[in-house]
């Protein structure tokens, strides 16, 4: 597996990956995702800030995941400083086909990477309340879950925010 930065001609193949993942991610309740987000434009945007990471096997783009220190300012809700720097993961996606491969944990682990190299000691994540891989994954990884809020942009749903500290 290698993981690497996105680049303008890998949108088609990542929106195809999205396109895969929505149906499964609403069929198990979880409508954090749908036909109006994430877009290509919300990609591009992150390929051109260079915060958007693929994982590739045999070049085929297996997962994605926004690796940035944007961070949303619900996050004071759940009693986080967000004047302080951290890196957040956003848009964390692996294609169906692929699960089970540790390409959610790579992904992850590339953020760990670049806090460490940044002199970063934090690390954020949030995921919505009813994606059940994503709440028993970032606990296996070091995280704690910090509390939940809700997006004025994604009404009607909760998410659970989870947090990391790099020694």
């Amino acid at each position: 597996m290698i993981i690497r930065l996105a680049k303008l001609e890998d949108v088609p193949q990542i929106m195809q990956l999205v396109r895969k993942v929505i149906p499964l991610m609403h069929n198990s309740g979880n409508f954090q995702w749908g036909n109006d987000y994430p877009g290509s434009e919300v990609f591009i945007r992150d390929i051109s800030l260079y915060q958007l990471w693929l994982s590739e096997l045999d070049n085929k783009i297996t997962g994605l995941a926004a690796i940035t220190t944007e961070q949303d300012p619900e996050y004071i809700d759940v009693g986080w400083n967000i004047e302080a720097e951290a890196i957040v993961t956003h848009r964390l996606a692996v294609d169906p086909d692929c699960q089970r491969m540790g390409i959610a944990n790579a992904l992850m682990s590339q953020a760990e990477l670049i806090a460490k190299a940044s002199g970063i000691k934090i690390l954020r994540v949030d995921t919505n309340s009813e994606n059940t891989a994503t709440n028993r994954l970032f606990p296996k990884l070091g995280y704690q879950y910090s509390g939940e809020i809700s997006f004025a942009r994604r009404p009607g749903l909760r998410f659970y925010c989870y947090q990391k500290l790099l020694p």
